[in-house]
């Protein structure tokens, strides 16, 4: 696991969590904001699968057990796409507390993801 990119990866989710949190307090729905930041937390956790495939390959294989990793980064990636499409469906505004408590548990995966590494 790369280390800027986990780092990269725990500051949208953190930075889209207070966004989330900051449209929830302001009494609206989801909008472009808080679902962007969702989105760009799913690309990056997709471009996170990528960089896990070739990293062995590369020489740097996780020093942790491989199948926790794998189960963490699969259950983190399947996290924001599945709350994000539930947010454009039900545009309330308690979707933007489901979105910002989502972000958060996807940086602390990613953070526990980055220990299993090494």
């Amino acid at each position: 696991m790369i280390l800027w990119f986990a780092i990269a990866q725990i500051v949208v989710g953190v930075l889209g969590a207070l966004v989330s949190l900051w449209v929830y307090l302001r009494k609206t729905g989801p909008n472009d904001y808080t679902l962007g930041a969702t989105l760009l937390l799913g690309v990056l956790l997709l471009a996170q699968i990528v960089v896990s495939i070739v990293a062995p390959l590369a020489g740097n294989p996780a020093v942790g057990d491989p199948l926790e990793f794998w189960m963490y980064l699969i259950t983190a990636t399947a996290l924001p796409f599945g709350v994000g499409i539930w947010a454009l469906i039900d545009r309330k505004r308690t979707a933007n507390l489901v979105l910002a408590v989502m972000q958060l548990s996807v940086a602390v995966m990613v953070f526990r993801m980055l220990v299993i590494w090494g």
